[in-house]
């Protein structure tokens, strides 16, 4: 690139116009190779987000299912078996004065 620069600089009409056209031909290299980066990426991003959707579909499936039943009703397929304990706490707040000692 360097040598380039220095053709523009100091040299012959013939060599600045070489100069100018490598440099238009490296400018169109870079562009080309960094679109095919671009596309392999989008490639992988498409093959990965798909991959994703396939390994994922039973489980949508089963998701769409329970908020069917749920929506419409439906009867409940898990029983919980454990304690529930249902309370309220009361908190009496009282004034330092109030207190004997």
């Amino acid at each position: 690139m360097r040598v380039l620069l220095d053709a523009l600089k100091t040299g012959s009409p013939v060599r600045r116009i070489f100069a100018i056209i490598m440099t238009a031909a490296l400018i169109a290299l870079g562009l080309m190779f960094s679109l095919l980066l671009f596309a392999f990426i989008v490639a992988a991003g498409l093959i990965a987000w798909g991959y994703l959707l396939w390994k994922t579909r039973g489980l949508r499936r089963q998701l769409r299912e329970q908020f069917r039943e749920q929506a419409a009703g439906g009867v409940v397929t898990e029983v919980f078996t454990g304690e529930i304990i249902e309370g309220e706490v009361i908190r009496k707040v009282v004034a330092k004065d109030a207190i004997e000692r």
